[in-house]
């Protein structure tokens, strides 16, 4: 019997299976240095412990996708380990601040399956959870991953197809406790706009690009613990490409966004993504995003808007996302509907 982990494979699920996922990882202020490094991140909060606390925090947390990335990579081994390709996210929730110190473990629990058409593979939605160490859920999520199948003429299961909230709902949205931002400090979190100053409709240029290198998006993926195989090996993809990951479009297209919307200080939820294309190393990744929905919130100062942002390959001036035939327009590789907190 081998000792060796090669990964599930599409046939290795069943609907209501759980996956406790190895191994807790602690975060240090070390990830929140090589996320700056990593990407162009400007963000006030998550850049000054001083801004935090004059924000109503006790502690200065890292940017939440810090946290997202880690517990989605402890997910990769057993959920993703044997991907084609990350697809798509649903219901993410950040249910409290990521702090250096914290020890975060992920669970999952397969919640829908459905092979594909070729029988070579098969697309699997799990619901993940992220805890700390008291025990606390800090972030949940869906996601689906289409992953190959170890032996083609394995029969398909039955197709069971999971109902995902299209969106958070505003009131759901997870305020980080003694947040206040009856005093933010627009000098010194780069712009003056504020909750009032977005419509519903609007789009945001965020202007500046930045190109994909295979030497970053792998550094990224080892920082998160992915070992997804089609992330560092050549052989593992017939073009021989290493995929970039799609957190790290993310993250680059979080920190563009920072032009436009320095205030969108906190992401609360992320109610819908889709890795649209892949990206390779070369390709110059920009980003632009629409208002699409605005609400209050109980805190003192915050409001919360929900944005769609869309990542392309080259720079679209006509922010266009989709065509006259209703599928996305060329060059677009990520489009994420999310909420964020910002100043009223």
């Amino acid at each position: 019997m081998s000792k060796t982990n090669a990964g599930n494979f599409f046939e290795d699920f069943t609907i209501g299976q759980v996956i406790e996922h190895a191994t807790p990882r602690t975060v240090t202020e070390g990830d929140r240095a090589l996320y700056g490094a990593l990407y162009p991140t400007r963000f006030a909060l998550p850049s000054s412990a001083a801004f935090a606390a004059s924000v109503g925090l006790d502690r200065h947390p890292v940017e939440e996708l810090v946290g997202f990335h880690i517990a989605f990579g402890k997910t990769v081994p057993d959920i993703s380990l044997n991907a084609v390709a990350n697809l798509g996210y649903a219901e993410l929730r950040f249910r409290r601040p990521v702090l250096p110190g914290d020890t975060l473990s992920t669970r999952s629990e397969v919640i829908g399956l459905k092979q594909n058409s070729n029988g070579r593979s098969g697309v699997v939605y799990v619901r993940s959870t992220a805890t700390d160490q008291h025990g606390e859920v800090v972030i949940d999520w869906c996601r689906w991953v289409m992953v190959h199948k170890r032996d083609h003429a394995a029969p398909a299961p039955q197709t069971v197809l999971p109902a995902l909230a299209d969106a958070v709902a505003a009131e759901d949205l997870v305020l980080p406790e003694g947040l206040d931002f009856s005093g933010y400090d627009f000098t010194a979190a780069g712009e003056p706009h504020r909750f009032a100053d977005y419509q519903v409709g609007e789009r945001i240029d965020h202007v500046d690009g930045v190109t994909l290198s295979d030497a970053e998006h792998m550094m990224a993926t080892r920082l998160w613990q992915n070992t997804a195989k089609v992330h560092f090996n050549t052989e593992a993809r017939p073009d021989g490409n290493r995929l970039v990951y799609g957190g790290h479009v993310i993250s680059l297209a979080r920190a563009l966004s920072f032009n436009g919307l320095a205030n969108a200080q906190l992401i609360a939820a992320i109610n819908g993504g889709s890795h649209v294309a892949p990206a390779f190393a070369g390709d110059t990744v920009y980003a632009w995003s629409e208002v699409l929905d605005t609400a209050q919130t109980s805190a003192p100062g915050v409001g919360a808007l929900r944005l769609r942002l869309v990542a392309t390959k080259g720079r679209d001036e006509s922010m266009t996302l989709r065509g006259e035939d209703g599928k996305y327009a060329p060059g677009v590789l990520l489009d994420l509907d999310y909420w964020v907190f910002v100043p009223r």
